[in-house]
C-alpha cells in the first residue's frame, strides 16, 4: 500500500472517529459518511475498511450497547456496504452518465447500509437472543434510513468538489 494512500486512509478514519461522536439515535451516527467518501476516492476496500472501523469507534463510543458481537456484525455490514457502493459506482462508471451513476449507486449505498445492514443485524440478535429481542431492531429503520441518506448525499457533494482537485494532490 502506498504511504500517500495510507496517510490519507488515516485521516478519513480520524474524520471517521469525529463523525462517530455526532450521534443521532444511540450507536446511528455520522461515522460512513467518511467511508462513502473513500469509496468513491479510494476505492471500494479502502472505503470497507474505514466503514467496518467507522463502526467499532460509535460502538465503542457509546459502549457497545448491542453488544460486542453485534456490533461487529453491523460492522461487517457497514465494510460490505461501502464495498457494493465503491463497486457500483466503478462498475457504471462510463456506462451512463456521471448525474445517474452517483444517484444509482447513492441509493444502492442507502439500501445497503440501512435495511440490509439492518436485516444482517436482526438476524444475529436473534440467534443471540431470540427473535423478540431481534424485532426490536426494526424500530431503528428509519433513523438508520435518514442518518444513511445524509451521509450519503454528503459524501457525493465532497466528492463532486474533490475530484476536481483530487488526483493533482
Amino acid at each position: 500500500m502506498p504511504a500517500k494512500k495510507l496517510t490519507i486512509m488515516a485521516l478519513f478514519i480520524a474524520i471517521s472517529f469525529i463523525g462517530s461522536n455526532i450521534t443521532v439515535f444511540g450507536t446511528i451516527a455520522f461515522d460512513s459518511l467518511p467511508a462513502f467518501l473513500a469509496a468513491l476516492l479510494l476505492g471500494p476496500w479502502y472505503g470497507a475498511a474505514i466503514g467496518f472501523l467507522g463502526h467499532i469507534f460509535t460502538a465503542l463510543t457509546s459502549g457497545f450497547p448491542l453488544s460486542i458481537p453485534l456490533h461487529m456484525v453491523i460492522a461487517a455490514g457497514m465494510a460490505g456496504t461501502m464495498l457494493g457502493f465503491g463497486f457500483s459506482y466503478r462498475a457504471l462508471t462510463g456506462k451512463i452518465p456521471e448525474k445517474y451513476n452517483l444517484t444509482v449507486t447513492g441509493v444502492i449505498g442507502i439500501i445497503l447500509n440501512s435495511p440490509v445492514t439492518l436485516a444482517l443485524s436482526v438476524f444475529a440478535l436473534a440467534a443471540m437472543a431470540g427473535r423478540e429481542a431481534a424485532l426490536g431492531l426494526i424500530i431503528l429503520l428509519p433513523f438508520l434510513t435518514v442518518t444513511s441518506a445524509v451521509n450519503v448525499a454528503v459524501a457525493i457533494a465532497l466528492f463532486l468538489v474533490l475530484r476536481k482537485v483530487w488526483w493533482k494532490v
